[in-house]
């Protein structure tokens, strides 16, 4: 288990430990869920990207398409 200390700005803003952000892989622009638990126990989630965010990426202008049966080999 991980723990870290981070502190809270007047604007209501932190900043992830880079220690944190490293071992989830996280980078700018990466979304966030926080849980508040009857405890005050705060959850936070890293919202990984579904296949239609991520569809057509890897698109370069002039490349063809590769069918999904050659990727695997």
């Amino acid at each position: 288990m991980m723990t870290t200390d981070a502190t809270l700005t007047s604007k209501g803003q932190t900043t992830i430990p880079k220690e944190i952000r490293a071992s989830l892989g996280m980078k700018a622009g990466d979304r966030m869920t926080f849980t508040l638990m009857p405890d005050a126990t705060v959850i936070m989630r890293v919202k990984r990207k579904s296949i239609s965010e991520v569809a057509g990426s890897l698109h370069k202008k002039g490349r063809k398409p590769i069918p999904v049966e050659q990727l695997s080999r």
